[in-house]
């Protein structure tokens, strides 16, 4: 556990169902006659965007809509977002979509008041010096916490990784969480949204970083995430499971925001640099054999977690409660079909030596695990995986 430790802490957070109707109550604090909306095809196309939009609309506020941020978008492509935007003169950003699409928004905040460039931000070759025009994040899964968290991830095609852009001037303004946003979500995106964001609370908990500030948020985000990813998985418009999920989410973001992703995360980033599989899948597949690598070093930890999964605990030592917390995950990824052929993506044993040696760079979150992973470490990781 860390000696030293902070809370970066959002300006206001504003949940519960039909919450959307605050969004003309938050941009009027900020007195924004001028918003720009960031959000992606899928969201725009479910028509999730025209009630916030009119709410706004009827305010007097003027609506400029920016609908075509990729998923996981790379460099070139959160520049050109950033160059139209910047067309609007813009009092207020809104993230309303995914992690891409709140990513996208928070970096494209702050370089509107930063003369910096991407690629100096990603070589570490400069930082955000201020804040950015104020933020507010909408987000339409349970996953990604990028609402809560201080970072920003982008795709370096040279590179084939995905790099963290971290900076707390990144925390935003607002939230807000309604899981009436949300009750459209496909199967397969509960499944891996919401399994990146068990991830997120998982790793910040057993993190070298990990605090008191992190565990109280990690540990409540895994006690929602475990009780309602299953049902919110089987009836996506169950409102209380939604609900769960959304705050979930957010107290994992939380978590990283004080705390860090560990192995989990290190070894997801290549299979998405790549191999383009999408972030929560790749983070879902490797979470059960990573916490099982883990295991001798975190069997207090993982009893903790499997008490908050409110597993059923009675006459196991310790270190069967840590195996019946990994036994849980297991059982999660399979209940929710969770699966990928990577194979079929293209990885065999021919391309691990890659795989690996893109993993071992990532040493921003390897650094943090509670326990050395070599090289050797990672290829068993990965072939379990083939």
């Amino acid at each position: 556990m860390s000696k030293l430790y902070s809370l970066l802490n959002i300006g206001k957070i504003v949940a519960g169902a039909g919450c959307i109707e605050q969004i003309k109550d938050i941009v009027e604090d900020f007195e924004a006659k001028n918003v720009v909306v960031i959000t992606d095809q899928g969201v725009w196309q479910t028509g999730l965007i025209d009630k916030p939009k009119k709410i706004l609309e009827a305010a007097g506020v003027n609506v400029h809509i920016i609908n075509d941020t990729p998923p996981e978008p790379a460099l070139e492509q959160v520049n050109a977002i950033f160059n139209a935007a910047k067309n609007f003169e813009c009092q207020m950003i809104i993230g309303i979509g995914g992690g891409s699409s709140m990513d996208t928004a928070k970096l494209v905040s702050l370089l509107l008041t930063n003369d910096v460039t991407l690629y100096d931000l990603v070589k570490g070759k400069t930082k955000f010096k201020r804040r950015g025009v104020p933020t507010l994040m909408i987000p339409t899964t349970a996953g990604t916490g990028s609402e809560a968290t201080p970072n920003a991830i982008v795709l370096v095609p040279e590179e084939e990784l995905k790099v963290g852009i971290v900076s707390e001037k990144m925390v935003c303004d607002c939230v807000i969480l309604d899981p009436e946003m949300t009750v459209g979500l496909p199967k397969h995106i509960t499944a891996n949204t919401g399994m990146d964001a068990l991830c997120h609370a998982i790793e910040c908990y057993i993190s070298k970083k990990a605090n008191p500030f992190s565990d109280t948020f990690a540990l409540k985000a895994i006690n929602l995430i475990s009780r309602s990813i299953r049902t919110a998985y089987n009836d996506g418009k169950n409102l209380q499971a939604r609900e769960d999920m959304l705050l979930g989410a957010t107290f994992g973001g939380i978590s990283i925001a004080t705390s860090s992703t560990t192995a989990v995360h290190a070894l997801s980033y290549p299979l998405g640099g790549k191999y383009h599989i999408p972030h929560g899948l790749s983070n879902a597949i490797l979470l059960p054999d990573v916490m099982k690598f883990n295991l001798d070093v975190c069997e207090e930890k993982f009893k903790d977690i499997a008490v908050a999964m409110e597993l059923d605990l009675t006459g196991c030592t310790t270190k069967q409660a840590a195996e019946k917390m990994i036994e849980n995950l297991y059982s999660m990824i399979e209940d929710m079909n969770v699966k990928c052929d990577l194979r079929e993506k293209g990885i065999n044993e021919d391309v691990l030596d890659d795989l690996i040696d893109a993993a071992a760079k990532v040493t921003r979150l390897l650094d943090n695990n509670p326990k050395v992973v070599t090289k050797e470490d990672m290829r068993a990781i990965y072939k379990k995986l083939l």
